[in-house]
């Protein structure tokens, strides 16, 4: 196969996907503690509104859609690794922003102490809420994503993508909010609604908008990886035998070229 065997490219498949996932993760939970309105200040639904968001919102679809992918081609332990690595790289920067919170700045620095501690203090909320909520929702995606996967096989993916994306995102909306923001910042039952109805409610727009994004990322790694190669990594991660990034079938096929 030109441009690299099979086994190099799928592993090749497997580092992009991670590092895109890993990315959107660590950036979203490092946003997440700003706040910004949805819509009209004046938009109120009864006794709630208005209604606000994290900017962090708009990444977690993202994520998520790029998990579906690693769940499509690399199965249950593919995205076990990724999830995994992802929190412990939230919680190794969780680490970091505490210590430097605890490092005084000079007089001549651009930021000072305050501003700093209280845009990334912020941020370690978010990241032991999101840590939590990451973990539960990971798996939850999933188990759903195969429950799906089992009753559809190779067709409807938008269907096990979206399916899953819909309920993991929900336990994530309220679990990170409810620890990063609701707790820390002593909200009541009305200001934890009047964020997480439209979180969920925006993470589920942009979910829904991207579901071609998912088939045009189907089609880009089949087309990287070919037909066979890409069917066979689907194949085995349907069936959950992908003991590692690359199924022994494509091992078979790259020393078959040998």
């Amino acid at each position: 196969m030109a441009g690299g065997t099979p086994v190099s490219r799928t592993q090749s498949v497997f580092a992009v996907l991670g590092a895109f996932f890993i990315t959107n993760a660590l950036v979203a939970e490092m946003i997440g503690s700003k706040l910004i309105y949805v819509g009209s200040t004046s938009w109120r639904l009864g006794p709630f509104g208005p209604f606000a968001m994290s900017v962090g919102v708009v990444l977690w679809p993202v994520v998520f859609v790029t998990t579906d992918l690693v769940n499509e081609f690399f199965g249950r332990r593919g995205v076990r690794r990724l999830t995994f690595l992802c929190a412990s790289m939230i919680a190794y920067a969780f680490v970091v922003l505490f210590l430097t919170m605890k490092v005084p700045s000079t007089s001549f620095s651009g930021v000072d102490d305050a501003s700093y501690n209280k845009v990334f203090g912020g941020s370690r909320w978010i990241m032991v809420g999101s840590l939590t909520a990451f973990m539960i929702s990971q798996f939850v995606d999933v188990v759903v994503f195969h429950l799906l996967r089992r009753r559809t096989g190779s067709r409807m993916i938008w269907l096990r993508s979206t399916g899953s994306t819909v309920v993991s995102q929900l336990i994530d909306s309220v679990v990170v909010l409810w620890i990063g923001l609701a707790l820390p910042l002593h909200w009541s039952a009305t200001q934890f609604a009047n964020v997480a109805i439209p979180n969920y409610l925006v993470k589920l727009v942009i979910a829904l908008c991207m579901t071609p994004v998912i088939y045009l990322g189907h089609w880009i790694v089949e087309k990287y990886l070919g037909h066979s190669v890409a069917e066979a990594l689907a194949e085995d991660a349907a069936l959950d035998r992908t003991a590692d990034v690359t199924p022994l079938r494509v091992v078979a096929v790259d020393r078959a070229e040998l």
